[in-house]
């Protein structure tokens, strides 16, 4: 059902860990504060005040005010369930005496032996760099190597993609240092608490340069105009300690002995010997799958999901979620509002994904034949209009033909089959084919289209027609039940724009448990959300923490 759920705090003085805080009374110098946690609700037009937050501790501990000595922001979300608007705060606070100064977050690593073990990471996106530094921090030296290029280099390559249409095939959205995430959305918010330390994640962010913000918002995001500059600081830390960062080394093949990997082939011809490989590639490097298959190296198909790209103006999301009137603006304190709507029609989920709030719509092809459209916002998420994945899930079950002729690769072949025909109906280069949800929902060409943040253009086509009738059924019915919802989600100018396909890795690389080791191939680490283990930055910096410490022991 639709939650406007917790929201990032706007930029404000309260943004830093330590804001929030405050002395008073006459305290003894040498008697140390009582430090506790307490949690308070304050009305959205009250949250930014100092005064009010400590009233509000007071009255929780029932006690004056006066002995309230500093307050310090520990966490932070908005509670918009209801017309008038709540912030949550978790606040550190010292009473009877001031709060002891806070360290910022630091990384470091111990220096490299004469003779270190050395890892292999294939892939620069958040499982290859977190994996890099984990391996750093246990003495092992890594070796990253990257297919695509630098960030500042890997950004002029966007320019022919959304200017001309032309995919640059190494150096995209997907391929290139920091992964996808970076030229995406940068969200934070994570599930993945069972998985590992995401607060470490977190706190090694901000010593590379993100916001301290993210430590305290509820949902923490950093967008696409930061992102850039916390990757290269995460370079700079793995190649001081040590460890090194190639890129444009694209990994054409496994040096395997028996059943022992000992290294990679590079496109230039190059062995690379390595104790272990960490295979942390992303889950649009279709290549590495078809090399796996071609080596027979056990793979696994695994369920994902497809469909649509859904946009509406951002004013409509703020008015639906912060329940405001039909010509009301967002208030100052308020960020842009997200969704998050998830149902079930016979045995398969149909839900909205990476929703991007003040964003923009953009197309994240790897190769010049397709067209694949994902959704990014800046830091400020200021963009008029929002949007979000509209996406029904795939079984294996559901392509028995597509494994009968493609093997393992059915999943992949349908992903592609997809993104093949959005390029036909596109009409050429990186032009996605749309319709208004209303039109799609009655199955019909949209006659006319609204305006689009997507830059490359869109071409009127009947997605309803070019995805298959099992999908496209079951979209039919979750956006019907979403509009019943959230009343005007699937009525004009909402429009969809096609198609959202990786989603995740339709494929599993198979790991033992208890060794993260390859259960066919020794000394490769599958890793990451393209080997079907993670689903976002911070599932798969954690994964890559993970399989740095199972493959940097000795």
């Amino acid at each position: 059902m639709s939650q406007a759920g917790d929201a990032s705090w706007r930029e404000s003085h309260c943004d830093h860990p330590a804001a929030l805080v405050g002395l008073s009374g006459d305290h003894h110098p040498t008697v140390p504060p009582t430090l506790e946690t307490v949690d308070i609700v304050l009305p959205l037009e009250r949250s930014e005040d100092a005064a009010a937050c400590r009233e509000a501790v007071a009255a929780k501990l029932g006690m004056a005010v006066s002995r309230v000595g500093g307050t310090r922001l520990r966490k932070h979300s908005i509670d918009a369930r209801q017309p008038a608007i709540k912030v949550r705060l978790r606040l550190e606070v010292a009473l009877d005496g001031p709060l002891p100064p806070e360290a910022m977050p630091s990384w470091d690593a111990p220096p490299l032996s004469a003779h270190p073990r050395t890892v292999v990471i294939v892939g620069c996106g958040p499982a290859g760099m977190f994996a890099a530094l984990r391996c750093l921090e246990m003495g092992v030296k890594p070796i990253i190597l990257e297919r695509g290029k630098d960030v500042s280099a890997r950004r002029f390559d966007l320019a022919p993609l959304l200017r001309e249409g032309r995919v640059i095939e190494e150096s995209n959205y997907c391929f290139g240092e920091g992964g996808a995430g970076t030229f995406s959305d940068g969200k934070l918010h994570t599930r993945a608490t069972k998985r590992g330390p995401v607060a470490r994640i977190y706190e090694i962010l901000v010593a590379h340069g993100a916001p301290a913000r993210i430590l305290t918002d509820a949902h923490p995001h950093l967008g696409s105009n930061l992102l850039p500059n916390v990757v290269k600081a995460i370079r700079a830390s793995i190649i001081q300690a040590g460890g090194e960062v190639r890129f444009q080394t694209k990994v054409v093949d496994f040096l395997v002995t028996g059943d022992r990997l000992r290294g990679v082939l590079t496109a230039a011809h190059e062995e690379i010997p390595a104790a272990a490989v960490i295979l942390a590639t992303g889950h649009s490097a279709r290549d590495i799958y078809r090399l796996l298959a071609a080596r027979q190296i056990l793979l696994e198909p695994k369920p994902f999901a497809v469909g649509f790209r859904i946009e509406h103006p951002q004013a409509f999301i703020d008015r639906a979620q912060y329940h405001l009137g039909a010509t009301a603006e967002r208030p100052r304190l308020l960020p842009a509002a997200r969704y998050r709507l998830a149902t079930r029609i016979r045995g398969r989920g149909v839900h909205s994904f990476c929703m991007c709030p003040g964003g923009w719509i953009v197309p994240t092809a790897t190769e010049n034949d397709e067209v694949v459209v994902n959704g990014m916002s800046l830091s400020r998420r200021d963009s008029p209009f929002a949007n979000s994945g509209m996406i029904a899930a795939v079984e294996p079950a559901d392509l028995s033909s597509f494994f009968k002729q493609h093997g393992v690769l059915g999943g992949m072949a349908f992903q592609k089959m997809l993104e093949k025909s959005a390029k036909t109906a596109g009409g050429g280069g990186q032009v996605a084919p749309a319709q208004r949800a209303a039109d799609f929902l009655a199955g019909r060409l949209s006659t006319s289209l609204p305006e689009t943040s997507y830059f490359p253009g869109i071409r009127a086509a009947p997605l309803h027609e070019l995805l298959p009738a099992w999908i496209a059924k079951r979209l039919r019915e979750g956006l019907h039940l979403f509009g019943r919802q959230m009343p005007g989600f699937v009525a004009t100018p909402a429009l969809l724009l096609g198609f959202e396909t990786r989603t995740s890795s339709p494929v599993r690389i198979p790991r033992r448990a208890d060794t993260l080791e390859h259960p066919q191939l020794r000394g490769l680490f599958p890793c990451g959300e393209g080997a079907g283990y993670a689903g976002g930055i911070v599932s798969a910096a954690l994964d890559g923490m993970r399989s740095a410490e199972a493959a940097g022991a000795d």
